[in-house]
């Protein structure tokens, strides 16, 4: 896969160790579950040491009176793409409790692959926020070049999307097809099979996060 300036692909020893646990067969639902949310921490303290809003404010000290920056109030809106993407934002809430969250809803038809729509509420006023779009996996990035453009049919300028396993497939998709979003990505992976997923992959996010498998 070529480089794209709009992308970012974590080299994070902890990360890694944790993907490696996170892939094994027997790897429990609960255990899968946090650690999809400690990566995502992980993750998004990396991907936002740039670009989020700030404001100054005023704070007294013991000793004295400085100024620092704070993340401004109601700056940021998760997104996550369903229903895998709800397993990663309990991991962003842990940084900032007091985000917003929006949905959209997409299922994969099985026999073209395409993504498909079924549900999309957002709140009000999202065009201003820097929204956090979130998917554990971009396989054929189909989903999240959707739920990007959806997310702009709304007004949304400042989008950034994370997902946790990537294929080169689906990075290089999304990141030609948006090259205004910055696209992170924990560990990218080998290629997708002839059913979409990606390979050596961890199954079905989606299954192992909820227990329908």
């Amino acid at each position: 896969m070529k480089n794209y300036d709009n992308v970012v692909i974590f080299d994070h020893t902890l990360i890694r160790h944790k993907i490696a646990i996170l892939r094994d067969e027997k790897t429990s639902m609960k255990e899968f579950r946090e650690l999809v949310e400690e990566i995502t921490t992980l993750m998004t303290y990396e991907c936002l040491k740039n670009g989020v809003p700030t404001t100054e404010i005023e704070v007294k000290t013991p000793l004295e009176t400085c100024k620092q920056q704070v993340v401004s109030d109601n700056s940021i809106v998760i997104v996550p793409i369903l229903r895998a993407g709800l397993g990663m934002v309990n991991g962003i809430h842990v940084l900032f409790p007091s985000a917003r969250v929006g949905h959209i809803g997409m299922y994969r038809d099985e026999e073209t692959l395409e993504p498909c729509e079924y549900y999309c509420k957002l709140p009000k006023g999202i065009e201003e926020k820097l929204v956090l779009l979130v998917d554990p996996m971009l396989a054929t990035g189909g989903s999240a070049c959707d739920a990007i453009k959806l997310l702009k049919s709304y007004g949304c300028k400042h989008i950034k999307f994370m997902a946790i396993i990537g294929a080169p497939e689906g990075v290089s998709k999304v990141a030609e097809a948006h090259p205004d979003v910055n696209i992170y990505v924990s560990t990218l992976d080998r290629c997708l099979n002839e059913n979409g997923y990606i390979l050596p992959g961890l199954g079905d996010a989606g299954d192992r996060l909820f227990g329908t498998k």
